[in-house]
């Protein structure tokens, strides 16, 4: 019997790796950001989106006939629905945050009439250019924005919604959780002697 020779062995295996790495790749995450107004006064834009949002949805008639504040926590739940699914432990979160996030997007998108496919970022962009075009009262522009996401011949219905918002139950539990969860994060962050 020969004995097997290492050197041989080395660009078989270093081949089997390369084979290995050319698997699937898991698709990447979408990017998503919210303007620097948002996070004006907050500092983190994570932290006030959390912030904001659980507020609104976890007691939407503080928004009642504040369209602009209503599409501001749907953009804020769109960004927290992907920021907060990146891999686990990025955030130091409770691992729940991010499904019941994803539900909580889901059923703001279907009881708005929104379009599904539509892409977090672009709802996002749209969601904020309307809350500023409600604020400048402009209806025109608040039509046009809204537009992309709410889909052609529903801008009016979307824009009447918003000043209305419904009680979310999925979007209230989602944002309550990720709230609770930064909250125990902070207390377990926070040195004794600094209580």
């Amino acid at each position: 019997m020969r004995p097997i020779r290492t050197a041989s062995l080395a660009p078989a295996l270093l081949a089997l790796l390369a084979l290995g790495a050319c698997g699937p790749m898991p698709p990447p995450q979408p990017s998503v950001a919210l303007p620097a107004s948002a996070s004006r006064g907050a500092g983190d834009p994570l932290r006030g989106a959390i912030l904001a949002s659980s507020y609104v949805f976890g007691q939407p008639a503080s928004v009642a006939g504040n369209p602009a504040a209503a599409a501001e926590a749907l953009a804020q739940l769109e960004y927290l629905a992907v920021e907060l699914s990146a891999p686990p432990g990025s955030f130091d979160m409770d691992p729940l945050v991010a499904p019941m996030l994803e539900q909580g997007r889901a059923e703001a998108r279907n009881a708005f009439g929104f379009t599904p496919s539509v892409p977090p970022q672009r709802a996002i962009d749209a969601l904020y250019a309307t809350a500023s075009a409600l604020r400048a009262g402009d209806q025109a522009a608040a039509r046009a924005a809204i537009t992309p996401l709410a889909g052609p011949g529903q801008a009016d219905a979307a824009l009447q919604r918003l000043a209305a918002l419904p009680y979310l139950p999925a979007a209230a539990s989602g944002t309550a959780r990720a709230q609770e969860s930064l909250s125990r994060r902070d207390r377990e962050r926070t040195p004794p002697w600094r209580l």
